[in-house]
């Protein structure tokens, strides 16, 4: 009797196994906007749409988004160096990278961290976090420099991604 019951509550609506359910679809969907804000070239371009695509709160959905888009500089970095100084310091590429680093000086001087903080908040793909922190390390920013552009251009990004995919500019061109 005890499990006709149990059956019976879980078809019609009632009692906690269908509350679980929703919890857990919840905890779900912002697991994989955490996922999906990883994903390289995607970022928060794509994550913080399917956000608003599931019916999540915008505000969270933006906050989440850029959280987890600006962690995503510290393991970048520490990886480019570590390959760098481990592996390919001693090959043709020490070449390249400070060939790189030599030009990018004068660019660096003129444009500043503002100059990388614009390239990040571009919303296209191929300019976030990771193709921003690749850059920082290829001119040789020191990491703190560099870390503060980059969170600066996910910042801005996730504001510009949100405003359009929340259609705010879309309502503010119909007024003008």
């Amino acid at each position: 009797m005890t499990s006709r019951r149990s059956f019976e509550s879980v078809r019609s609506g009632e009692g906690r196994p269908l509350e679980a359910r929703s919890v857990v679809a919840t905890v779900s969907r912002w697991a994989m906007l955490v996922g999906v804000t990883l994903v390289p070239w995607i970022e928060l371009r794509g994550s913080i749409p399917l956000g608003l695509a599931w019916n999540l709160p915008w505000y969270g959905v933006a906050l989440v988004a850029v959280a987890a888009n600006v962690l995503v500089f510290v393991p970048t970095y520490a990886a480019l160096a570590l390959l760098y100084d481990r592996w390919l310091s001693r090959t043709f590429v020490r070449a390249l990278v400070e060939r790189a680093r030599r030009r990018g000086q004068p660019l660096i001087a003129r444009h500043g961290t503002w100059g990388l903080a614009l390239f990040v908040a571009v919303p296209l793909p191929g300019t976030g976090a990771y193709s921003g922190t690749a850059l920082a390390f290829l001119l040789g920013l020191p990491a703190n420099r560099a870390f503060g552009a980059v969170a600066a251009g996910v910042v801005l990004a996730g504001m510009v991604v949100t405003l359009v995919s929340t259609g705010v500019l879309a309502g503010v061109r119909s007024l003008m």
